[in-house]
């Protein structure tokens, strides 16, 4: 015998899964109970959204289900945005919410269904009413969580099955076989590698959806020289060596000189400038692979559509090009080296900003002394808006998954918990191959760090070793400067002058206050050589912002306007 939070545990436990997300709470201390029995670790979260955006960093790098558990009626109204970010970056995740018994639901008031508002923002949405079912419903909502296009779902569980006994516990020996992703159609993949034998100068574009397609990928980038430009978690998924793997954030300027572009697991939104002019040339012809046929011509014409998983339809591409070019060779003798050539003019122009070391400190100082000192395998998680454009003229990223941000949904403040989440995995699955966690680095800014900055406490308590970096202007930066050039002046855009190095020391965290430019090395030195986790806060220059609203050579991300970019010849050129 055993009772229905014992269940659930088991389930869990079944989906992979030694790690989940949750608040403390009394609705759901028989499932909190028996997984601390069971010896599954409990991060603790200090908000709901951050409970969830946990389990969503978790899932992104240990590529299983993340699990995050909460209670229904005050928790979740707060878990709303989190679920949110799960849908709009496509993580498999499973949201377990404690509800008061079905008999108490009050016909005159109250969340009596609690998930009719939660319904557009997941794949599916239940409510258990057999403690007999518990196990089933968790696997199932595992299993339509990580299915097709990934997102979350959320099961509802009465307290008073979570305190039943379950007469029958599924075997837990019994195997979870995850239904296998599609194969590609050959006549497209024929099609596919057609088009790109003919070109001269093609491009590979490698999104989220490829960031565990690296072997087929790096065939087609090592073999025939095509350059891949890794945007999001499929950043790494090819080195991002400047020769032939790039960042997209920084190399998306040389997406103009493209006559092929291959898209992997990318949706074709305004990060990736709707796959139109100015960001692409407007002869170019396009190939997308992507797991959701709804993604396929979302706003522009795709002259070879194919719905498959991009780890398989990168591998018979591949073997498509070899067999029609007849043995592996460069498609074009100009390729990756017009992308290095559309990148020149861009590159020079970073490395005139920022030096010295008289004045306050400039983002870029921050980025060029962390970024060589970052271990190949590092993880990155990205926050905020003037700190994260500036680290990502630097940052390379060797080894997919390794990087995250707030995007596509553009929730500020979510990276602190995708880094907890990160972090988690890392650290379960190096004690899974008893190897040592791969490190994890937050670069923040301080707007968007005070959204959970009580997350620290989640850190310390979990003894997570994450590496934070906060890049201090004391304001709302992006905002700042924006409204000094429409209005001239500035309103409600200053944070004051927060020692977030104090805040962290409060909470036990090692903490480094930096003001001088000479004053960065050796911070970011010690930063890595911390055995738990440790924080930088670093002040900044104020001004720096502003140039970057000026000069598009400085802009990582640029946001198209979709109308806009259906006029090219209202369109300026890409810097």
């Amino acid at each position: 015998m055993a009772n229905g939070g014992a269940a659930i545990s088991r389930a869990i436990q079944r989906e992979g899964a030694r790690t989940v997300f949750s608040l403390a709470g009394a609705g759901h201390a028989r499932i909190l109970d028996a997984l601390d029995a069971d010896g599954v670790r409990i991060v603790s979260a200090r908000h709901e959204t951050a409970a969830v955006v946990a389990a969503d960093g978790y899932a992104r790098i240990a590529g299983r289900v993340g699990f995050a558990i909460l209670i229904s009626k005050q928790g979740l109204p707060n878990a709303l945005t989190g679920i949110l970010d799960a849908w709009m970056a496509c993580s498999p995740v499973v949201v377990i919410l404690a509800r008061p018994p079905i008999a108490q639901d009050d016909p005159g008031g109250g969340l009596d269904d609690e998930l009719a508002f939660i319904r557009p923002f997941a794949k599916w949405a239940r409510i258990v009413h057999d403690q007999e079912r518990l196990a089933e419903y968790v696997h199932h909502a595992a299993h339509v969580a990580r299915s097709g296009r990934p997102g979350p779902a959320v099961l509802a569980v009465p307290q008073d099955l979570l305190a039943a006994e379950v007469r029958e516990m599924r075997r837990e020996d019994e195997p979870i076989v995850p239904a296998p992703p599609p194969s590609p159609d050959p006549a497209a993949i024929e099609a596919a590698a057609a088009l790109l034998a003919n070109a001269h100068r093609p491009l590979i574009v490698a999104g989220s959806g490829a960031a565990r397609a690296g072997a087929g990928l790096q065939r087609l980038a090592r073999e025939f020289r095509i350059p891949v430009l890794g945007h999001a978690l499929g950043r790494g998924s090819v080195p991002e060596d400047m020769e032939i793997g790039f960042p997209w954030p920084l190399a998306q300027v040389a997406a103009k000189e493209a006559d092929v572009v291959a898209v992997f697991g990318a949706r074709l939104s305004d990060r990736l400038g709707y796959g139109l002019p100015p960001r692409f040339h407007p002869e170019a012809r396009f190939i997308q692979v992507d797991l959701a046929a709804e993604e396929l011509r979302r706003a522009r014409p795709i002259d070879v559509p194919i719905v498959a998983d991009a780890g398989r339809a990168a591998l018979a591409l591949a073997e498509a090009l070899a067999h029609q070019l007849g043995r592996a060779r460069p498609i074009s003798e100009t390729a990756p080296g017009y992308v290095s050539a559309a990148l020149a003019n861009r590159l020079a122009r970073i490395e005139e900003v920022g030096h010295g070391d008289d004045g306050p400190v400039h983002p870029y100082r921050i980025a060029r002394e962390l970024v060589p000192l970052l271990p190949r395998n590092a993880i990155v998680v990205g926050d905020g808006a003037d700190s994260l454009n500036f680290m990502l003229a630097y940052l390379r990223i060797y080894e997919a998954p390794g990087y995250l941000d707030h995007y596509p949904s553009g929730s500020m403040g979510i990276g602190t918990p995708l880094a907890i989440g990160a972090a988690a995995a890392s650290r379960e699955l190096a004690e899974a191959l008893g190897t040592r966690p791969r490190p994890v680095f937050l670069v923040t800014g301080d707007g968007a760090f005070g959204f959970y900055l009580a997350e620290l406490n989640s850190i310390a308590l979990a003894n997570l070793p994450i590496r934070i970096v906060v890049v201090n202007d004391n304001a709302w930066g992006t905002e700042r400067h924006g409204q000094r050039v429409s209005l001239g002046r500035t309103v409600n855009t200053d944070l004051g002058e927060t020692r977030y190095d104090r805040i962290a020391e409060g909470f036990g965290i090692e903490a480094i206050h930096v003001t001088h430019p000479r004053e960065v090395r050796p911070a970011m030195e010690r930063l890595l050589a911390a055995r738990g986790p440790a924080l930088v806060d670093c002040w900044v220059d104020r001004e720096a912002g502003a140039l970057r609203k000026k000069d598009p050579r400085l802009q990582m991300i640029p946001h198209d306007d979709i109308t806009t970019s259906r006029r090219p010849h209202a369109t300026p050129s890409v810097a």
